[in-house]
Formats: C-alpha cells, structure tokens, sequence
C-alpha cells in the first residue's frame, strides 16, 4: 500500500478505474463554512491519492474534477450526503454517479 500526496488536483494521466471509493476532509461539520482541505481516493488496489487543499486555495483542480463528475465512474461514499455536498460547495460539480455504504 502507497499513500501519494497531491497539492491541489491529481496528476495527468493516473488511471483510477471504473470504481472508485472517496472520502473528504473538511475543516468542521459545516460544508457551507467549513473548508475542503482533503480529498482521499482510492481504486481499491491498496494505493491512496490524497489531494490536500491549503488554505487560500482556489480550488482548480481539472484531473480531480473530471474523476468525480465522470458518468462513467462509480463513486463509492459513506455517508454520501456531507462528502457530496462539500464537493459541491468547494469544487463546484456533482460527483455522480454514487453508491454511499451507509445507506446501502
């Protein structure tokens, strides 16, 4: 297993696969307030991509974006509806289509 950190998007070219499972960090409970400063992906080969966030970020990320709103790629969540939200919010596109573990 590797963890590989990202500052601000994902690198050209990594191939995630058709399924992919995220989770996101937030600074509070609030996604609305409380800022996006890490998004955890993994295509279940044991390897994580994190891509971090600093503050002042203006969150331009187009690899990154193009893997979560691709229609072709499953995105795997638990509890979908704060992690969703937050992309919404700091990223600004919906993440779809999703499979969330908690209401499943």
């Amino acid at each position: 297993m590797t963890n590989h950190l990202y500052a601000h998007d994902l690198p050209d070219g990594l191939d995630l696969g058709p399924i992919v499972a995220i989770d996101c960090e937030t600074m509070g409970l609030n996604p609305l307030r409380d800022r996006l400063c890490l998004v955890q992906i993994s295509d279940g080969s044991g390897d994580e991509h994190l891509v971090r966030f600093g503050p002042g970020s203006a969150f331009d990320a187009p690899v990154l974006k193009a893997v979560l709103a691709d229609p072709a790629r499953v995105k795997l969540f638990h509890f979908a509806r704060f992690d969703l939200a937050s992309i919404k919010r700091w990223l600004g596109i919906d993440a779809t289509p999703v499979y969330c573990t908690k209401i499943a």
